[in-house]
């Protein structure tokens, strides 16, 4: 965790002065703000790790400071901090890309379990990104060796030979659609395609269970890890279908693969 940048942006002194303190005893660097404004001047430098965020702020919405962090660096992890009073805004906030939400009083291990899992997760999706794209960029040198060379694809072949080295419980295939679990990639008929980190997830609930439908909690609960009730279930999964259908679907209006099944939940019919 050497050098791992956390912020945290909350207007309660006792409860920033707390999380600050837990998690530089962790180890982590900790910038620590009460206010949009600094946490904006923090994020001029680049982007941190980690972000803790209230959406109960002076003189901005948690949920606009939220998109406004989304647009600078989407990629930044973003975990909410809430009380049962806005657990309502911090479901919004998950379906605008938040990755997930901490319910206030904060308790100090599920905190820095949290953050490491968070943070290990960011470190494996960089890792991931940065070999598929030696990957492809190998491949299609590769590519263009066989072309000159006047070669049957091996490129090709390559690649399927290498994905049959790899334990078939790494894939889940169905029909055009392949997911792997280990590289967190998807492709549609030998397409790459690009899924949010928390679609990918729902994708994988789907897979697993196609064609037969998921419910609302079920998804959220296989997805993401936690209980929650059926209409806040109902809520963070439309964001996230929305998101594959986008990536998936020639029609997102008219799914042809990803159905809503009314009332219960989800299917995918590949």
């Amino acid at each position: 965790m050497a050098g791992e940048t956390i912020l945290i942006i909350d207007d309660e002194v006792n409860l920033r002065v707390t999380l600050a303190a837990i998690l530089q005893r962790a180890g982590y660097t900790v910038t620590a703000v009460g206010h949009p404004t600094q946490a904006l001047q923090s994020l001029t430098a680049g982007p941190f790790d980690l972000v803790f965020l209230d959406l109960q702020l002076p003189d901005m919405d948690g949920l606009t400071l939220l998109g406004e962090l989304r647009r600078l660096y989407p990629e930044m992890p973003v975990l909410i901090l809430t009380a049962h009073a806005t657990l309502k805004s911090s479901i919004e906030a998950v379906r605008l890309g938040a990755r997930d939400y901490l319910l206030k009083p904060l308790d100090p291990p599920q905190i820095l379990s949290r953050v490491q899992e968070m943070l290990e997760t960011q470190r494996h999706a960089q890792r991931r990104r940065e070999i598929v794209a030696q990957i492809q960029a190998l491949l299609a040198e590769l590519q263009q060796l066989d072309q000159a060379d006047g070669e049957q694809t091996p490129s090709d072949l390559l690649l399927a030979g290498l994905q049959a080295a790899v334990p078939s419980s790494r894939f889940l295939q169905r029909g055009p659609l392949t997911v792997d679990l280990h590289a967190r990639s998807v492709l549609w008929e030998g397409a790459a395609v690009t899924l949010p980190p928390g679609a990918f997830d729902y994708l994988v609930t789907l897979v697993r269970h196609a064609p037969e439908p998921v419910t609302y909690t079920a998804l959220v609960m296989q997805s993401q890890g936690y209980e929650v009730s059926r209409h806040e279930a109902q809520e963070l999964a439309r964001w996230r279908i929305h998101q594959l259908r986008q990536a998936l679907e020639r029609d997102p209006g008219q799914p042809q693969y990803i159905h809503t099944v009314r009332g219960i939940g989800y299917r995918l019919v590949i």
